[in-house]
């Protein structure tokens, strides 16, 4: 078994979650057994109550992580399923040594960093390991952050360890200067310095760099930095991600780590055949589609990562391009919100959590409805299309969620709420915040004849799911005197799931995330259908 460390340099956001997740691609193509697992030096346990502002979505795994959104694409580019036990945070980690502290497991030694801290990190790096041949760990942050330091030093002592066999990439930022025409190599050279400092020289760096880099750049950072020429890889920037792993095998990354591992490339074939067929579906996209996607957090793409990349899936799947126009849902009065609506062939709301918002989304719903334009509703989305028909079809008034307003008729509600006396899902969890968060992979079942069944044309479907409220049981035969039914259940019976109408082209909402298992070589079949029901509305307008 390997281990594969991953650091940053120079600036943040440079795509080491993407980088990491190419490079495991490339090793799963050559039939190698490969893990991803993050670190992250923040002090937060997870990021399951971080503002989505601060650190983009929160990824769930199916046995109920909330964990940083690179598991995300850790999963899209495997199309492998990440665990509780592929991340961890510096908060996870104190809590840990905080606890045995507590327990009395040190026998009253005084607590320090080293080795207590750096122990709890070597203890996760070493946890859970099955038949793996290589496993990647990303380090969160950047080289020089002081919450990185007992990362770096776990990572050292790890390295010396001469009976481990492990290799360090270190993924920098090479800028460029436009007064001098030149790229600039001297922050590698301080950002190697700072990982020198640390203990730890690394074996092979990748150049972030939005121009190519020229061979003298690169005889520099080979001269200057300590490692092979061959080894200093070029990270340019690309049209797709899913062209990514292409781009870096075509500049030896996985060889040059396979050589230094001991491995002969020549023994184990590469396959890139699926990656090549998928780019070029992507370059015989011809017709564009565009999707309004009408949230509270669209000032940051990365709050939506899952969604966008499940739809340009879907896209994929169905040859055509999809452009997403980012609605904001608390900016906007009613006219400017439908005149951006109307530029728009199809409507999504998504997840998230309070009040902020409700009110835009509310009315692109019923926009939607009204109109015949293909609506999908994840998670909160659904929960509000269920307050919206309520509202103005079936007419109760104060119809609303007990999140927003405790006195409303709650045709949304805690499952404590409405489900006293009957036995609730196993790994139901309890949360700081209140209430109870459904988390993970759960059960629904299908009703045959219904949309939802057409498209996943089977009857018993898992999907990740993350929310506290459910729709209210007892309103469900009313909705289906309207045309609305509920095509999607719980097991028992007690929490619908799937939410659709008779009356329109394509109406469906989830209580699920569908998104978070969409895979750019297996799109899932809701956003491939969605994308699919969109272009023949546009196609008959």
């Amino acid at each position: 078994m390997h281990f594969v460390f991953i650091t940053g340099g120079v600036a943040s956001s440079l795509g080491k979650g993407i980088a990491s997740a190419a490079l495991a691609t490339l090793l799963k193509s050559r039939n190698f057994r490969v893990r991803i697992r993050k670190l992250d030096p923040y002090l937060n346990v997870d990021p399951g109550t971080m503002s989505p502002y601060q650190h983009g979505e929160v990824y769930v795994t199916d046995d109920g992580a909330e964990t940083d959104l690179d598991l995300g694409h850790y999963e899209r580019f495997t199309n492998q399923s990440a665990k509780q036990t592929d991340s961890i945070s510096s908060g996870k980690i104190y809590s840990n040594v905080l606890s045995k502290e507590r327990k009395g497991d040190y026998l009253g030694a005084t607590i320090q960093v080293i080795p207590h801290v750096t122990n709890e990190i070597k203890s996760f790096i070493n946890s859970d390991i099955k038949n793996e041949d290589i496993i990647i760990y990303e380090i969160g942050g950047t080289v020089g952050d002081i919450e990185s330091l007992p990362f770096l030093e776990a990572i050292r002592q790890i390295r010396n360890n001469k009976k481990i066999s492990s290799a360090l990439i270190h993924m920098t930022y090479i800028p460029y200067l436009s007064s001098a025409d030149e790229l600039k190599t001297k922050p590698t050279q301080h950002s190697v310095k700072e990982l020198l400092n640390a203990g730890i020289q690394p074996d092979i760096i990748m150049c972030r760099s939005e121009r190519r880099i020229d061979i003298d750049s690169i005889s520099k950072i080979s001269l200057f930095c300590n490692v092979k020429k061959e080894s200093v890889i070029p990270a340019l920037n690309a049209k797709s991600i899913y062209e990514v792993p292409l781009l870096y095998s075509k500049y030896g990354l996985d060889s040059v780590l396979l050589k230094h591992l001991g491995y002969k490339s020549k023994n184990h074939k590469l396959n890139l055949k699926p990656w090549n067929d998928l780019l070029k579906k992507i370059d015989k996209q011809k017709q564009l589609v565009k999707i309004g996607i009408v949230g509270k957090y669209t000032n940051l793409k990365d709050s939506y990562k899952s969604l966008n990349e499940a739809l340009i899936h879907g896209g994929i799947e169905n040859s055509v391009e999809v452009e997403i126009k980012w609605i904001n849902s608390e900016e906007l009065n009613n006219n400017n919100l439908i005149s951006k609506l109307k530029e728009c062939d199809g409507v999504l709301v998504p997840g998230g959590f309070g009040s902020r918002g409700v009110k835009g989304k509310i009315t692109a719903i019923k926009y939607a409805r009204e109109n015949n334009i293909p609506f999908f509703g994840i998670c909160l989305g659904m929960q509000l299309a269920v307050i919206e028909i309520s509202r103005n079809v079936l007419k109760i008034k104060n119809a609303n969620s007990s999140e927003f307003d405790q006195k409303s008729k709650s045709v949304i509600g805690l499952m404590t709420e409405w489900t006293k006396g009957n036995k609730i899902e196993k790994r139901d969890k309890n949360s700081d915040k209140g209430g109870t968060m459904r988390l993970g992979s759960y059960k629904a079942i299908l009703s045959k004849k219904s949309k939802i069944y057409s498209i996943y044309k089977k009857n018993e479907i898992f999907e990740r799911h993350r929310h506290r409220y459910e729709v209210n049981k007892k309103y469900v035969s009313k909705f289906q005197n309207k045309g609305y039914y509920f095509s999607g259940m719980s097991p028992d019976g007690l929490l619908p799931e799937v939410l659709e109408s008779t009356n329109h082209s394509w109406f469906i909402g989830v209580q699920f995330h569908p998104e978070l298992k969409s895979r750019p070589l297996k799109p899932h079949p809701l956003f491939v259908s969605f994308i699919k029901y969109c272009r023949n509305e546009k196609n008959k307008s």
